[in-house]
C-alpha cells in the first residue's frame, strides 16, 4: 500500500465499460513524511474518494483490479480514506 493526495479528477466522456460508474482521480504521492514523491499519477476509485487534498491510501499492479467484481484495466486503484496519522 501507499499513500498519496488527491489533487484533481480526471473526466472521460468514454472509458472501457467496466469503468463505468468509478472516477479517475490524479494523485500525488507522498512519503511518510506526507513530503511530494515523484509524479502524479491517475488511480480508479473504489471508494467514493476525491475530495481535494485528501489523503488516501492505493494499491498498484497486481493488486490494483481486485477491488472490483470483474476484470477491470487499472493498475493504481484507490482502496482507503486516512482519518489520521498517529506517530509513536
Amino acid at each position: 500500500m501507499n499513500m498519496a493526495r488527491i489533487i484533481g479528477t480526471v473526466w472521460a466522456t468514454r472509458k472501457h465499460p467496466t469503468l463505468e460508474g468509478f472516477s479517475l482521480q490524479i494523485i500525488q504521492p507522498v512519503n511518510s513524511d506526507l513530503s511530494p514523491v515523484g509524479l502524479p499519477i491517475v488511480g480508479t476509485d473504489s471508494i467514493g474518494s476525491g475530495q481535494p487534498d485528501e489523503l488516501i491510501y492505493y494499491v498498484t499492479s497486481g493488486e490494483a483490479p481486485i477491488p472490483f467484481d470483474k476484470q477491470c484495466p487499472t493498475d493504481v486503484t484507490i482502496i482507503g480514506i486516512v482519518d489520521r496519522i498517529v506517530r509513536k
